[in-house]
């Protein structure tokens, strides 16, 4: 099998341009879209061209970028009213994924904390911004992949096969690099654990199918899919030691939004006594919403279900309820794997002191 993360990735800066990879043709094409506007940036955030909570805020930052290079820079006042205005008109691109609005406020200091800089430099400090948040991204992904083997290779015990069951995409293809969910199942093959892994096919988009499993299977790793309506019986037959998803955000209090569809895999994992685990940076986590009734859920087009796939499957004139996430409650969690490892409840508190930790450290 080849390399994946050779040959893909999201979001990619070369010689000056960004490209972001149009993953709603895979996995039957592989197709590049040159972002050279604030509009396109917007239109692939909303179109699902990319996605995931990470990759989004990096799309984010590398639309800063070219709105920069597109900005008035005969004054530090009119170039930032031009980013401000970019900056909020971006953040309408998708409202639950908090990633989106963490990398913008980013960049919005970044600018802010230049102003004394001459204007020439500020295409520069925002290229240089916007690599760094990619760049960390991959580095937090990778402290997330090592905590969750950590915590695989101390439950499977003497199994010769660990298998995990994991829903949506939550990948090299939702981030810089290895994933939320998924960088544990890397680590833990790089590290000689035989996993096996089980993907809900997730409706209405297909992501699991689609992403999760074009990126499991191209590198090597014993993955099967199953619609979504078969997770229960699989969790039935006791073929599944654990539950990994990723998440948009996460509640003050542990409640998590992932794709449509998670809150049913939390609910089936717990009837089965199956730990069910949430993968996610700190950067996800927003303290300043208190629980999961606070997060903005997307509505997105009744097409996606009545026309999935460019095939029609239900009447015309049909009403659709299509929500984009759910939110699982954080009593059905049994941990959230962190690059600062696995906070167990209360999450609270955990959450809390993990995120005054990280920010101070920032600023000393």
């Amino acid at each position: 099998m080849a390399n994946l993360f050779e040959e893909i990735q999201p979001i990619v800066y070369k010689n000056a341009k960004v490209f972001f990879l149009d993953q709603t043709v895979l996995p039957a094409e592989t197709k590049w879209v040159e972002v050279n506007s604030v509009e396109i940036c917007w239109d692939a955030i909303r179109r699902l061209i990319v996605r995931g909570a990470p990759a989004i805020g990096i799309a984010a930052a590398f639309g800063m970028l070219v709105a920069s290079r597109a900005a008035p820079k005969s004054s530090f006042e009119e170039y930032y009213s031009h980013m401000k205005n970019t900056g909020e008109y971006l953040a309408t691109a998708r409202p639950t994924a908090v990633n989106l609005f963490w990398a913008l406020k980013r960049m919005d200091k970044k600018i802010l904390a230049s102003r004394e800089k001459p204007l020439s430099e500020m295409d520069t400090i925002m290229e240089s911004e916007a690599l760094a948040i990619q760049k960390e991204d991959e580095e937090v992904c990778r402290a997330i992949g090592i905590h969750g083997q950590e915590i695989f290779s101390r439950t499977s015990c003497a199994k010769d096969k660990f298998t995990i069951l994991t829903h949506c995409n939550a990948g090299s293809l939702a981030t810089s690099k290895y994933g939320t969910a998924l960088a544990p199942i890397y680590v833990s093959r790089e590290r000689g654990l035989n996993v096996r892994v089980f993907v809900d096919e997730t409706r209405p988009l297909l992501q699991g199918s689609r992403l999760t499993a074009y990126e499991l299977y191209t590198s090597g790793v014993d993955v099967t899919v199953i619609t979504d309506s078969m997770a229960a019986s699989v969790m039935s037959k006791g073929w599944i030691d654990a539950c990994i998803v990723g998440c948009d955000r996460v509640a003050a209090n542990g409640d998590a939004a992932n794709k449509i569809g998670t809150y049913g895999v939390a609910l089936l994992a717990r009837a089965h006594n199956i730990p069910f685990y949430v993968a996610c940076p700190l950067s996800t986590v927003d303290l300043d919403t208190k629980c999961g009734s606070d997060i903005e859920i997307e509505e997105r087009d009744p097409a996606e279900v009545t026309e999935g796939m460019g095939k029609r499957t239900a009447p015309y004139g049909v009403k659709v309820y299509n929500p984009a996430f759910d939110v699982t409650p954080h009593e059905l969690i049994s941990g959230i794997i962190t690059e600062k490892g696995l906070i167990r409840p209360p999450y609270a508190k955990a959450l809390a002191e993990l995120l005054q930790a990280r920010y101070s450290g920032l600023h000393n």
